[in-house]
């Protein structure tokens, strides 16, 4: 599989090397330049196929002129001890959540997919590879579960102070482990822009093997791929009509992967996501991309640090206006609605529900009302359990789920008595060091 640049279609480079370049040398993103029609796969697989099998099959689609069917399997295999849980709440709605994982974040797939895969092909190739990277504290959490016993990865983890958690003592560098976490001065913008110009020296990022661990990396992303065809084998012979998948906006990195999906021949009709500023509806109802408004050629340079999905949305679709209209549905939905979709998915399902999934149920409503055929099933899909918003679930409801003992042992505060690093020259000397 080749891949290319959102801002130079004649760049065409394996996946490994976008994996490793982390993002091309135009300022753009890495995308899918072609992808495999799986058409007879699809047909194939059912509710008896397992998670890793589908991860396994499309990995080597992904990577069969690089690696083995074999390595494919092994890196998915090591990759997910844990699958997405698919049920059925209605008799056209089902639910996919994606949080049963390491912290509880539906990120623990793709980021335990990525370290998998570094693993296994640095093994192969000699070398060691860096993870560089902001952390709000849950990246250092999954960090320390994910990067023990690794020998060839290390992660340097810049944060704001006081936010570190979850890492064990024998995980960080200094004592013989894998991770480095970092306090620095300023806003997360200020710790972001630093870590921005560290990735700007391009012969300093070739020489330290420095990537990402968010969805700018195209490795990490593409992992997001194997939750629709998943949940796609758990659903297909319950279902007759259309196929209709409903998630908050995120970083829109599961909405790209949906669409890659589907451009492997996965029978889907359709997205509804939630609008923002950035994916919004427009007076007629179609949606309307803020970015696109400036020229691609007139934008600065893809900040590795911030998912750059929108740029993907938008070369997915190209200039092709109506395509984009019958793929993706933004439908607006206000503070009320989304309470009254928490307070019914709790009264009618028994399922608590953060602001994102009960933004995605409420979108599910809103359409059902306007614009979908009464025999399309959805799936509303949970990106992290509702625990981690218990808050908003108790404001709402007044209760909350109780948190699950691996949930609970991540929120456990780290002090790691270092200075606070004030500038990218200090980040640049200690990944120096290592």
């Amino acid at each position: 599989m080749e891949f290319t640049s959102t801002r130079n279609n004649s760049l065409s480079v394996p996946f490994s090397k976008a994996v490793r370049d982390c993002i091309p040398e135009d300022g753009g993103v890495f995308v899918p330049s072609s992808i495999e029609d799986l058409r007879r796969w699809v047909n194939f697989i059912d509710e008896d196929t397992s998670f890793t099998s589908i991860a396994g099959s499309l990995t080597s689609a992904l990577m069969h002129e690089e690696f083995s069917p074999i390595i494919c399997e092994t890196i998915s295999t090591k990759a997910f001890p844990v699958s997405p849980v698919v049920s059925q709440l209605d008799d056209n709605l089902f639910f996919m959540d994606l949080y049963h994982g390491f912290t509880g974040y539906h990120r623990d797939y793709g980021v335990s997919y990525l370290v998998s895969y570094l693993e296994y092909t640095l093994q192969l190739s000699g070398g060691s590879a860096i993870i560089l990277d902001y952390s709000n504290g849950s990246l250092g959490a999954l960090m320390n579960q994910l990067l023990k016993g690794k020998k060839n990865i290390k992660a340097v983890l810049v944060s704001k102070k006081g936010v570190i958690r979850g890492i064990d003592e024998e995980s960080l560098t200094w004592n013989g482990g894998n991770i480095y976490p970092i306090e620095m001065e300023g806003t997360e913008a200020e710790i972001r822009a630093a870590i921005s110009k560290v990735f700007s020296d391009r012969e300093f990022v070739k020489a330290k093997n420095l990537t990402v661990a968010n969805t700018t990396n195209v490795c990490r992303l593409l992992s997001q791929l194997f939750f629709f065809p998943y949940s796609f084998a758990q659903i297909k012979n319950k279902v007759d009509g259309d196929i209709y998948y409903s998630m908050d906006a995120g970083n829109y990195g599961t909405l790209v992967a949906g669409l890659y999906s589907w451009r492997f021949a996965l029978p889907v009709n359709g997205f509804l996501i939630p609008s923002t500023p950035a994916l919004a509806r427009s007076p007629s109802g179609n949606p309307v991309l803020l970015d696109s408004m400036v020229n691609i050629n007139n934008r600065s340079e893809i900040n590795p640090t911030l998912p750059a999905n929108l740029e993907r949305l938008e070369a997915f679709f190209g200039q092709n206006e109506l395509m984009m209209r019958n793929f993706v549905f933004p439908i607006d939905i206000s503070e009320r609605q989304r309470e009254k979709a928490a307070k019914e998915l709790f009264m009618k399902y028994g399922l608590f529900a953060d602001r994102s999934t009960a933004n995605a149920y409420a979108a599910i409503k809103e359409a059902r009302e306007y614009d979908l055929d009464e025999d399309c099933s959805v799936v509303l899909t949970a990106f992290n359990d509702p625990c981690l918003d218990a808050e908003y679930c108790r404001h709402v409801l007044g209760e909350a789920p109780e948190m699950p003992e691996n949930i609970k042992k991540t929120m456990r505060p780290v002090e790691i008595n270092r200075p606070l690093l004030k500038s990218a020259e200090d980040l640049r000397k200690v990944i120096e060091s290592l």
